[in-house]
């Protein structure tokens, strides 16, 4: 249970699901993190239920420089250093085809989706290449894989982090940072309960199904299932792994 032991973490999105799942299981590995995520309400009870000697919180707008900034610095000014980012903020912003699709909602979605990753890895890259190490891991989709018919927005902006990723592990070179992406199906959590939605309105347990279907595991992952390669990817056990697209999808872009 000590596979963080000692090391910092900063988690954005880090209010509620995959984000609060994995603040859970790096805290358990001995790791202080610091969640970072709009709502201070939710942080303040999540940092509670973590204990305030192993977390504590941030409200900042991932897609606001100034503001992501000032997470990475609040982080060095109380740890003295950064070893893990998890860059998991993200919106699936609306679920209309394109033709119909708001400008600004898929302006909104790729600021928190794909500027929120790129501001991460602009100022944690510094820090950590100055230590010589660290790990970078992203929350990309399997609609990042593949296309996902009326989530155009959330599909592109998860595609988008994977070519982040893969131009950051070229500029870092032997610098022993690490960056990674992760790639959820439908885990189940408020995101997927406004895509059944918006998919069914009214009809919210016939589009779980119906999506439940498109899986081979027959089911929708948990946040905890994607933790749990976060904290491989987080620990040294993941040191010579860099540059890699890591499924949590339950075979579903097997075919």
């Amino acid at each position: 249970m000590d596979r963080l032991q000692g090391k910092v973490a900063v988690i954005t999105g880090a209010s509620g699901g995959i984000g609060l799942a994995t603040a859970q299981l790096f805290v358990a590995e001995g790791a202080r993190v610091v969640l970072v995520d709009l709502d201070e309400a939710r942080l303040r009870e999540a940092v509670a239920g973590l204990g305030r000697e192993s977390a504590s919180h941030l409200a900042a707008d991932v897609s606001d420089e100034a503001q992501m900034r000032g997470a990475i610095e609040a982080t060095l000014q109380r740890h003295g250093r950064l070893d893990v980012l998890f860059c998991n903020a993200g919106i699936e912003g609306a679920i209309t085809p394109i033709t119909d699709y708001p400008v600004e909602i898929f302006d909104r979605v790729l600021a928190v989706n794909v500027r929120g990753v790129f501001l991460g890895l602009k100022h944690a890259l510094p820090v950590m290449q100055r230590q010589g190490s660290g790990s970078i891991i992203i929350t990309s989709s399997v609609a990042g894989q593949k296309g996902a018919a009326h989530l155009a927005a959330y599909s592109a902006s998860k595609h988008a982090v994977v070519g982040l990723m893969r131009s950051a592990v070229l500029e870092t070179g032997a610098s022993g940072v690490r960056i990674n992406t992760i790639h959820p199906s439908p885990i189940d959590t408020r995101m997927m309960r406004a895509i059944e939605h918006g998919r069914a309105p009214g009809a919210e347990a016939a589009a779980k199904a119906m999506i439940s279907q498109r899986i081979p595991a027959g089911r929708y992952g948990t946040a905890d299932e994607v933790a749990c390669t976060a904290l491989f990817l987080a620990s040294d056990d993941s040191r010579y792994c860099s540059g890699g697209c890591y499924a949590v999808d339950g075979g579903m872009t097997a075919g």
